[in-house]
């Protein structure tokens, strides 16, 4: 262990990410290191030349205004530690965006890391022009240079900008940012008290700081880059405090590379209302929260007892190498709920779920596609070579069992230590054969189209997946065969181990797009398509 790390805190290094000591060593691994390069922001730099980053801040905007946006490296102690990260305008996260829906601003995009990026606004039904995928859409901003975005908002919700370079680096040290998309009509939403957003992240460190991440490849590939830290707005101690009684919109968006979070707020009453594009057909009560990587929830909580409010990531972990599972609880944030009563009171707005009848209407005229055939069908599977013998043999143990979902890093020294030139993570074109970026599809504007994707039990080390597509909105229509009996429109939906999701695509934004795992470490490790989507009217 001591191996690791030696001259960590002087000298860029790599170094092994702290194990629950419950769980053996594996034998013949005690030296091994992940077999690409080590990579820190700012690296051999002292962190305090670097402009200290500040909380976010509020850029609202009206239709036809300018945001200059520039990547940065800053300076954030988190946990006790000091050391280099990145941040949209030094901000943590970057500026929240405020809009009304139907607006398009225009953001001058400043790159100035070490490394070469783009900005992607993530779940936008945006001119194909300014998607942000590199080699599709725009060539990569390099450092010193600058990009211009046209960034047009149109439907209401809550939406996110990443780069869609290296995100497993950038986004994981603090790239990233919110959308706050407003609608035009009142009564859109029940009334509330106050909204706040929210991000939801994870970051991964140990007694030095940030655990390094591959310069070559991704390392941790095989179940991402799961943190041990977690971060709520980019912090450690988000807190709250409200009035009792009081009702809060909660804007919720998972930023993290790997982690899927089950929110939680104590014993508070909430109602679900909307997640990635759209509001949901008909409110209704949740217990829990689960949102993936990439995915954006709408929920409203009403805070009625006075006293303090846990916001948690509660969960049912997995240890691999005992076979066991026990419940774990991360603390994300803390309310505190004041005796003072809320004033207006909207408990009566609160106990009422209501039925969306404009979501209801909009999808009505898809409702004649939900039968059809399904027009393309992905599995989903990997591929590994050279990873080390006591790994392989681990592997065949461990998926003896395959839990659905990986709420947590069961095997974080097998993962740390395989990498993007080990691990390819595929998409497959069943009935065609091909794979990842050997796949095309074409479309024409106005298609709608059902996919079928398929997560394979049966691979070297089954994983869900949150798979986005870019541009577009779906539907998901099925899960297992099983109707979903309450639809919304997404832009990204996760596929747990084993199961069989069916979503329908409305293709109605011209262009060339991708869809890929949102995952970091999984889509740079190969998990990517491309479509496109001609001008041509589709007949129906």
């Amino acid at each position: 262990m001591m191996h690791h790390d030696m001259g960590a805190s002087d000298s860029l290094a790599h170094r092994m990410p702290p194990m629950d000591m419950s769980m053996p060593m594996l034998p013949g691994l005690d030296d091994a290191l992940p077999p690409v390069g080590p990579f820190l922001a700012g690296q051999e730099m002292d962190a305090m030349m670097f402009p200290e980053a500040v909380p976010r801040e509020v850029a609202a905007l009206a239709d036809g205004d300018t945001l200059h946006l520039e990547a940065t490296l800053v300076r954030r102690t988190i946990n006790g530690k000091t050391f280099v990260m990145y941040g949209y305008n030094r901000q943590y996260p970057g500026p929240l965006i405020h809009v009304e829906r139907g607006s398009t601003i225009i953001v001058h995009f400043t790159n100035n890391i070490e490394l070469p990026t783009t900005v992607h606004w993530h779940g936008l039904r945006l001119d194909n022009r300014f998607d942000g995928v590199p080699g599709l859409t725009q060539a990569p901003v390099e450092r010193g240079e600058t990009f211009t975005y046209e960034v047009f908002f149109p439907d209401t919700g809550i939406y996110w900008y990443h780069p869609h370079m290296r995100e497993d680096i950038q986004q994981d040290l603090g790239l990233y940012g919110n959308m706050l998309v407003d609608p035009k009509q009142d009564g859109y939403y029940s009334p509330v008290n106050r909204e706040e957003v929210l991000v939801l992240d994870d970051i991964l460190m140990d007694q030095h700081g940030i655990i390094p991440f591959g310069v070559e490849a991704p390392t941790h590939t095989l179940m991402g880059r799961f943190g041990n830290v977690m971060l709520a707005n980019g912090m450690t101690d988000y807190r709250l405090s409200v009035k009792r009684g009081e009702v809060v919109r909660f804007f919720l968006t998972n930023v993290a590379n790997s982690r899927t979070f089950n929110v939680t707020f104590g014993e508070a009453p909430v109602k679900i209302v909307a997640s990635d594009v759209s509001k949901f057909e008909r409110e209704v009560r949740v217990g829990s929260v689960p949102i993936a990587p990439a995915e954006r929830y709408v929920v409203e909580v009403r805070f009625d007892e006075p006293g303090e409010v846990a916001i948690t990531n509660s969960i049912q972990a997995i240890n691999h190498f005992r076979g066991e599972f026990y419940p774990h609880v991360d603390t994300l944030g803390l309310v505190t709920v004041m005796e003072e009563p809320a004033s207006p009171d909207y408990a009566a707005d609160f106990d009422r779920l209501r039925d969306n009848d404009d979501v209801q209407r909009d999808i009505d005229a898809y409702r004649q596609y939900f039968d059809k055939p399904v027009d393309k069908e992905l599995e989903l599977t990997l591929r590994v070579k050279n990873l080390p013998v006591s790994i392989m043999l681990a592997m065949e143990i461990d998926t003896l069992y395959v839990p659905p979902m990986e709420w947590n890093d069961a095997m974080p020294m097998m993962n740390w230590l395989s990498t993007g030139t080990q691990v390819t993570w595929i998409l497959r074109e069943r009935g065609t054969g091909r794979e990842n970026m050997d796949i095309h599809w074409d479309f024409k504007t106005g298609d709608v189209v059902k996919i079928r994707v398929f997560n394979d039990p049966k691979t070297f080390h089954p994983m869900n997946h949150p798979i986005h597509i870019h541009g577009q909105r779906f539907l998901v229509l099925e899960m297992d065969g099983i109707a979903n009996p309450n639809l919304v429109w997404k832009d990204t939906a996760i596929v747990p181990v084993g199961s069989t999701m069916d979503v329908l695509v409305d293709m109605s934004n011209p262009g060339n797009w991708m869809a890929h795992c949102h995952i970091a470490e999984h889509l740079h490790a190969g998990m990517m398509l491309s479509f496109s989507v001609s001008d041509e009217e589709a007949s129906r």
